[in-house]
């Protein structure tokens, strides 16, 4: 068994991969960069969160003269936490958080970053032999509560299969953690995110009951605090430039980013070759913009949330999803 501890520790979250706070550097030809700004900047260790980590790594910000505090956490919805308490300014997750966030915080999307529906698995112990979701009935299933996959799963996917609240035990737990305890077989199964997923397949650990590019495409939005979009336009708008040029390299030089992120996981003792990386990034589709069928889909979630008591009401979408940043930037 090559896993070891999938735990990441307060010490290793902070610490980044050699970085916490990346501070304005030399611009092009060696001039020091314009000072746009300083970003407090969530994300969330699991693969979702890296291409937002490869962007503060790629040195494209510091070009631009925008400075990053890093604020790594297992989850976009504890971004989202952090957020709502102003602790921090951007943060990336996926729609239900988003949401969750402006229900509660006023939290706006600024920009859809990525699709990881492709990221997304239920999976199952090997040993256990299950094939379908039928046959999680009365198994310990492990699941980050409160996230966007875990309302979607608990909300949406998993009554369509007959598995309503007390027909399975649901564990609550870290995606970071899950694959440590499917080794256990302290749980029978997880609803988890890559790259996690292909470590518990390349260990021979669990097996893929269901994924979620059958569920949902499960677009992953930057968002920020309201004020900080009210006070920050202009650096918003040259941070979303940046993200374009980020969006190049993930569909023209993916090998360079497989390393850059593989780099940060081995950093945290998760063994993994750069293959089984590379099949992990294979679900994320980085493309910004603000495509015209979110405005439905959101609302189609937020409908699933209300419904389940975690918003108070359907939002105005127009004021959830602010497209004028990026509406400048891709004019720029």
């Amino acid at each position: 068994m090559s896993i070891k501890s999938p735990m990441i520790s307060r010490r290793h979250l902070l610490a980044g991969a050699g970085a916490g706070i990346v501070i304005t550097g030399l611009g092009p030809f060696g001039r020091p960069a314009f000072a746009m700004g300083k970003i407090r900047q969530g994300y969330q260790t699991n693969i979702w969160g890296m291409p937002t980590y490869y962007m503060m790594q790629s040195g494209i910000l510091k070009e631009m003269g925008i400075e990053t505090e890093e604020f790594a956490v297992p989850s976009g919805n504890l971004t989202m936490q952090q957020m709502v308490a102003r602790q921090v300014d951007m943060g990336t997750y996926a729609g239900p958080s988003l949401l969750i966030g402006h229900d509660k915080g006023g939290l706006v999307g600024i920009a859809k970053i990525q699709n990881v529906g492709g990221t997304i698995r239920v999976m199952a112990r090997k040993d256990l032999g299950l094939k379908k979701m039928e046959d999680l009935a009365g198994k310990k299933v492990a699941n980050q509560t409160g996230s966007s996959v875990g309302n979607i799963f608990v909300d949406q996917l998993a009554p369509k299969y007959g598995l309503t609240k007390g027909t399975f035990q649901e564990v609550r737990m870290n995606v970071n953690d899950m694959v440590a305890a499917l080794a256990a077989k302290t749980v029978d199964a997880m609803v988890c995110v890559e790259p996690y997923n292909a470590i518990a397949e390349a260990e021979d650990i669990g097996t893929t009951i269901v994924s979620y590019t059958d569920v949902d495409p499960l677009p992953v939005f930057m968002a920020a605090t309201p004020d900080f979009a009210d006070q920050h336009g202009d650096t918003i708008v040259t941070y979303l430039k940046g993200w374009l040029k980020i969006a190049d390299d993930f569909k023209n030089n993916p090998d360079n980013v497989a390393k850059v992120i593989h780099g940060f996981y081995t950093s945290k003792g998760y063994k993994l070759n750069e293959t089984t990386m590379k099949n992990a990034l294979s679900g994320i589709v980085v493309d910004p913009g603000f495509p015209n069928d979110l405005g439905p889909y959101m609302t189609k979630h937020a409908d699933s949330l209300l419904a389940a008591k975690k918003i108070k009401a359907i939002p105005d979408m127009a004021k959830v999803l602010r497209t004028e940043f990026m509406e400048k930037a891709l004019k720029a």
